[in-house]
């Protein structure tokens, strides 16, 4: 399958999933408070510390292995079945402990309701890292749709009902068997049930640093959330979860559908021994010219946007989006170096990147949490510089780009995001960062990026023009052929 119609697949499942994870987090923004959103944010920071545990790293080092045998398949299955039993085990042990941590018998509950994740997700994990190795983005499509749907329909089912946070716990165990289900659909019929333990060294080797340096970057984001949770309140907590949950909108729309893609693409560039150099860079202008008019915006507009989506309880979130919106921004070519990084092959320098950008956040993060809730999402910033940097020497030292090839990759995406960001300033200068006509402003604003967003691709001859007036004249040929 090639890059742009794998792009084209993705794209459509991401923006279709975020379409309702947008609506059912409005519509839960509304039936849960924010202590009830902290409770549930401080329970997943420790999942998602098990989850990295689960795996790892034997989804990433099956897709970029560049001989798959039987022996490693049930090496793979071994790894991923017992990490998930095990992970399981832990979390339902940590329960009790972490609910004395918060002082907070919801976290013990949700974290017991999670704990099955982990039994249950082993089944489909083989089937979806085969997929993405086979660059097969329909059925990996499928598999998040039902993900989404059920996760949506539980938790706004549970929480209209009363249940409180723990209805978030559910709506999440649910799309988890949901999502194996529709991943035992697809499983190829060569692939062995039973697993083995042969091979288990050689994808542990590879997988031990990857998964290493995963882990260190879910501490790093977490921290935040768990540092506020216990020094702060669980409602600052839910403050910022739900600030971070917006800033990482943009991971949903680009950096996930980008990341997924170009991680199988540049593993099968080194199954070929195939030049990396110019689709990382290419990657990059594309990825950098996105976050960037997005970060604006989000920056700009973040005290309309954040009473339109989650209503007047969550204001206090909005300056904490403006600052974590400069912290994407800074953090934009990280993504596509882990991708790199990842399908190459280069785990060594995944893990050396990935550590000590992780060592660097969770310090900052505990400082600012002892100064209070605006100085974590000011740190964030702080740790978002010295991540990238140590990602982009990683990536430099294995891709083979020059520092005077990625400024002028740079230079001109600064420049489109400059001309998107004229229209939401304008509108921010009229109407105040916290106006009564939100819609207005958000109208105008939006309208605005998305014109200085265009004018300036076309006005710099960024790459991201090229592609679509490519897209465009596709558009015409099929609009002319109908016709």
């Amino acid at each position: 399958m090639s890059i742009r119609k794998s792009l084209l697949i993705t794209s459509i499942d991401r923006y279709v999933s975020l379409s309702i994870t947008i609506v059912s987090t409005m519509v839960l923004a509304r039936l849960l408070t924010p202590s009830e959103v902290g409770a549930f944010s401080v329970a997943m920071v420790l999942i998602s510390v098990m989850s990295m545990m689960r795996g790892m790293g034997a989804g990433q080092y099956l897709v970029q292995e560049k001989e798959v045998t039987e022996d490693r398949m049930r090496a793979v299955w071994a790894v991923q079945l017992g990490l998930g039993v095990l992970m399981g085990l832990v979390v339902a042990g940590m329960a009790v402990p972490a609910a004395h941590f918060y002082k907070d018998e919801r976290v013990r509950d949700i974290l017991f309701v999670l704990a099955g994740n982990f039994l249950i997700t082993p089944f489909g994990s083989v089937t979806y890292v085969w997929l993405m190795r086979e660059m097969r983005f329909v059925p990996l499509a499928l598999m998040q749709f039902a993900y989404t749907v059920t996760n949506a329909v539980v938790a706004i089912w549970l929480a209209w009902k009363g249940w409180g946070a723990i209805s978030l716990a559910w709506g999440n165990l649910a799309a988890t068997v949901a999502n194996a289900l529709v991943a035992m659909c697809f499983r190829p019929k060569g692939h062995p049930w039973m697993p083995g333990l042969r091979e288990v060294p050689r994808v542990l080797s590879f997988g031990a640093r990857v998964s290493t340096s995963a882990l260190a970057d879910t501490l790093s984001k977490g921290a935040p959330e768990f540092f506020l949770g216990n020094l702060q309140s669980l409602a600052a907590a839910g403050f910022y979860s739900r600030a971070a949950g917006l800033v990482s909108l943009f991971h949903r729309l680009v950096f996930d559908v980008a990341s997924q893609v170009a991680t199988t693409d540049f593993a099968k560039r080194s199954r070929e021994a195939q030049d990396a150099r110019a689709p990382f860079l290419l990657s990059m202008a594309h990825i950098t010219v996105l976050c960037w008019a997005f970060s604006a915006f989000l920056a700009l507009m973040a005290g309309p946007l954040i009473r339109v989506l989650y209503g007047a309880q969550w204001t206090t979130s909005a300056p904490l989006v403006s600052w974590l919106s400069a912290a994407l921004a800074v953090s934009a070519p990280v993504a596509l170096c882990l991708a790199a990084l990842t399908g190459l092959g280069a785990a060594a320098q995944v893990l050396r990147a990935g550590m000590l950008s992780a060592a660097a956040a969770m310090l900052l993060a505990l400082a600012g949490a002892y100064l209070g809730l605006q100085a974590v999402a000011v740190t964030a910033l702080l740790s978002a510089a010295l991540g990238t940097a140590w990602w982009l020497r990683s990536a430099r030292q294995v891709v083979g780009f020059a520092w005077k090839e990625l400024a002028a990759v740079l230079r001109r995406s600064a420049a489109v995001a400059l001309a998107a960001s004229i229209g939401p300033l304008l509108a921010v200068l009229v109407y105040g960062w916290a106006p009564e006509h939100t819609w207005t402003v958000l109208l105008l604003g939006g309208a605005g990026a998305a014109a200085g967003f265009l004018a300036g691709i076309a006005q710099f001859g960024h790459p991201l023009f090229d592609e679509l007036r490519r897209l465009f004249g596709l558009w015409k040929g099929l609009s002319a052929k109908k016709s």
